[in-house]
């Protein structure tokens, strides 16, 4: 009998729950100006602004507690979190692989640098003897 883990409803909830919007900001521009207490002569001098805020999301999930045939699952049973992600939801072209993730029931990944828009996130869990769940409801966010 195969055994998989199951991503309960609570544990979808709590990673839906868990994305989190820090940090969300306008791009980095330059602006022209004339020399500080000098004529403009017509050839405008480039600053550059403030840097954009760091575009940045959290996710936050728990560890499942039982698999797809209702037994239990320890924390120390998990091996690894894979996490697809990107910005088109039907195509996560980008993934994270978060291993040693036994003995730990609560999790969390921040993603920084991310650019503007919404991304979509998923996220699939590995026990120790390899097998891995169905990846979780996909969830967004948006920067």
């Amino acid at each position: 009998m195969k055994r998989v883990i199951k991503m309960s409803q609570a544990w979808i909830a709590a990673l839906f729950l868990g994305l989190v919007l820090t940090g969300c900001g306008g791009s980095s521009s330059e602006t022209a100006s004339t020399e500080p207490g000098g004529t403009d002569n017509g050839t405008p001098s480039t600053q550059p602004s403030e840097p954009a805020p760091d575009r940045t999301l959290v996710l936050s999930w728990s560890a499942p507690e039982t698999r797809v045939d209702s037994t239990q699952l320890s924390p120390l049973d998990l091996s690894k979190y894979v996490i697809r992600y990107g910005t088109n939801r039907d195509s996560l072209d980008q993934t994270l692989v978060i291993d040693n993730a036994g003995g730990v029931d609560n999790w969390s990944h921040e993603f920084t640098n991310l650019s503007s828009g919404t991304w979509y996130f998923t996220v699939q869990v590995e026990d120790v003897n390899g097998l891995r769940s169905e990846p979780a409801g996909i969830v967004s966010g948006n920067v």
